[in-house]
């Protein structure tokens, strides 16, 4: 490991990276200068306060999280070189469990620490890949991914979306591109027997929210013959789905008139145009709307954008979703479903189920919860990482 800068840990420092926690805190190494001067994104050789060999990291001395590991064998006397086929082979033992889970290759392929690419996401839309660097670590590797990509899957084409939020904590700008090859035209997505055009370039996050496949699939089982609402609809996941299993009506809501038309031409290609309608709306004034005149609807999707992007948001986050809860509630017909989401990372599992409760309580509603979910199997959960388990889904059916 000498070929690699060296970072050590201070003493007592690093106690739950030394058990496996896949980060370093920036005040659990000693920042001496020479570990200042390390470019942002490096690889190190990390080791103990007495010189123990831990293993291969990134650094990034400018952020909180210091450290982000790569491979401990090294720290077990192992050569290690962190290359094309070093990724190639990560990439690989991630395909490997996805095409045990999935038959049709449309799934995330790589979720970033769960999958031994700290930072790293990557989405495949059949032969369409699209990749996402979030650290400087993964930043630097992107020639080196697209050169694993290009060796494991000979995709069509791979696009960049290094536009996360996240990565200003990182001190990294924005670069969204076409790194090579074409991207169909059509660009599909294809899940629960519906097709959704896809915006790789333009889309939000990657293209398409794989996390909510199996919360999708729930709804459209209980959708047949049933009048449904798709609110914060995005490109009409939920109740384009809906209308494919059955769906009597399906009406969309969304604010983005862009995601809209998607969401109207994914009802064209799955055939249900006829019973899907789009509205744009701002979705707590479409909500105030729906229950002044008396709506009612037999399934209520209601998956927001996050409302907490900082532990500061929290407090106005958990008022927001009691608000929700309480007005879906009051517009969910007697027997009907309701589903509640938040992709908010801030807001943990037990306080959102707290505010959803005293939502429906709000409504005079009782329910029974038919089921509580998180992301999808393609986007696992480091062992050590609980608190990245973001998505939290809630199923009533209320009475």
């Amino acid at each position: 490991m000498s070929r690699f800068p060296t970072v050590r840990l201070n003493k007592g420092g690093g106690s739950r990276l030394l058990k496996g926690h896949p980060w370093g805190f920036s005040n659990e190494i000693a920042m001496t200068a020479e570990t200042r001067a390390v470019p942002a994104g490096s690889v190190v050789a990390v080791e103990t306060h007495a010189g123990e060999a831990v293993g291969l990291a990134h650094l990034n001395p400018h952020s909180l999280i210091a450290l982000r590991m790569l491979d401990r064998t090294a720290g077990a006397g192992g050569e290690v070189a962190i290359d094309a086929a070093w990724v190639a082979g990560r990439l690989s033992q991630a395909l490997a469990w996805r095409e045990r889970l999935f038959d049709a290759p449309y799934y995330r392929a790589v979720h970033a620490e769960a999958d031994g690419l700290p930072g790293l996401i990557v989405d495949r839309y059949g032969d369409v890949v699209v990749i996402q660097a979030n650290s400087a670590g993964m930043d630097r590797m992107v020639p080196l991914v697209v050169e694993a990509l290009r060796e494991v899957l000979a995709p069509a084409a791979i696009v960049l979306r290094n536009d996360s939020p996240v990565r200003k904590l990182e001190g990294l700008d924005e670069d969204v591109r076409l790194v090579e090859g074409a991207i169909p035209d059509p660009a599909l997505v294809s899940e629960g027997g519906a097709l959704f055009p896809l915006d790789p370039l333009g889309g939000q996050k990657t293209g398409w929210f794989f996390d909510h496949r199996d919360n999708r699939a729930f709804i459209a089982r209980l959708a047949p013959g049933m009048r449904v609402l798709d609110l914060y609809c995005h490109t009409g996941g939920f109740g384009v789905q809906a209308a494919v299993a059955g769906a009597a009506e399906v009406d969309l809501i969304d604010r983005a008139a862009p995601a809209l038309a998607q969401a109207a031409r994914a009802a064209e290609l799955s055939g249900v145009a006829d019973r899907v309608s789009t509205r744009k709306a701002d979705a707590f004034a479409a909500l105030e709307h729906l229950v002044k005149t008396g709506a009612q609807y037999d399934i209520v999707v209601c998956d927001p954008p996050a409302f907490a992007r900082s532990k500061k948001d929290v407090g106005p986050a958990a008022k927001a979703y009691r608000k929700l809860a309480r007005m879906t509630a009051q517009i969910t017909a007697p027997g009907g479903v309701l589903l509640l989401a938040s992709c908010s990372h801030h807001m943990d599992a037990v306080s959102f189920a707290q505010q959803n409760a005293r939502g429906l309580s709000d409504a005079g509603r009782e329910g029974r919860l038919l089921r509580s979910s998180g992301a999808g199997p393609d986007h696992p959960v480091h062992a050590q990482l609980p608190e990245s388990a973001y998505l939290k889904a809630m199923v009533f059916a209320l009475v």
